[in-house]
């Protein structure tokens, strides 16, 4: 059987990324296996960002990965092929998808799905990645104070099965990890510029209370965000650096 068919279907979970990486501490499940959950109570986010979804609307779950052959600083084409992966299935049923920087998938300027990566590093390689994924597929209402949530429910005003959908985005993401595996590392850079939200066009950004004008003109090997300003000044911000003001 081809472990990428592999999805284990569970009730309710605190998080099934802390769910994944406690399996990983007794065994290895193979590559390609996906622990799914139709309920968190405590869905995690980027830093201390908590994940609202309503039991049994949206799929909610964390995929095993062994990306051994990539060197840790290059650990960020993970999060692109991820990205790329869920932006493609989206784009099979809506238009105006994009990445934003870091991890977020967008519909226009509101979020339809967040995207967690936990990598275990061995001496100078990756060991393991846990991918969670929060996508928002059908839910109707949402109560927390985010401020941009969407669903897919929301934008095509159709029902979906979680089951299906869920295999289709596995599929959408093996599709660019195996791009990986092929050492296409250009294309799937390119891929993912065209795909990133407000590239090359000039916006409002906010680091240190400051708010400032400038136009996304690359991402480094590092994940970190490449910015020029008004003034061709090139600035760089890991994660958490810096903020979209939208």
């Amino acid at each position: 059987m081809d472990p990428w068919q592999r999805i284990v279907k569970l009730d309710s979970l605190d998080s099934t990324n802390d769910y994944v990486s406690g399996l990983l501490k007794k065994t290895k499940p193979e590559e390609g296996s996906i622990y799914s959950s139709l309920f968190q109570s405590a869905g995690k986010g980027l830093g201390q960002n908590e994940w609202e979804s309503e039991k049994g609307k949206n799929l909610l779950f964390s995929l095993i990965l062994y990306p051994s052959f990539l060197p840790v600083e290059d650990q960020f084409l993970i999060s692109k092929v991820v990205s790329l992966g869920i932006a493609n299935y989206i784009q099979a049923k809506t238009n105006h998808i994009k990445i934003k920087w870091p991890n977020d998938i967008y519909y226009k300027n509101e979020k339809i799905a967040g995207i967690l990566i936990e990598n275990s590093i061995k001496g100078s390689d990756l060991n393991s990645s846990i991918i969670g994924v929060g996508f928002n597929l059908n839910q109707a209402e949402f109560k927390s104070d985010a401020p941009n949530p969407i669903s897919l429910h929301h934008i095509t005003k159709k029902s979906y099965s979680i089951d299906q959908e869920l295999v289709k985005i596995r599929n959408n993401i093996r599709f660019f990890y195996d791009k990986l595996r092929a050492g296409k590392f250009e294309e799937i850079n390119r891929e993912y510029l065209k795909c990133l939200y407000r590239y090359n066009e000039v916006h409002k950004f906010k680091t240190d209370n400051k708010i400032f004008k400038a136009k996304i003109t690359g991402i480094n090997k590092y994940g970190h965000l490449q910015l020029t300003t008004e003034n061709n000044e090139v600035l760089e911000y890991g994660f958490k650096e810096t903020e979209f003001v939208i």
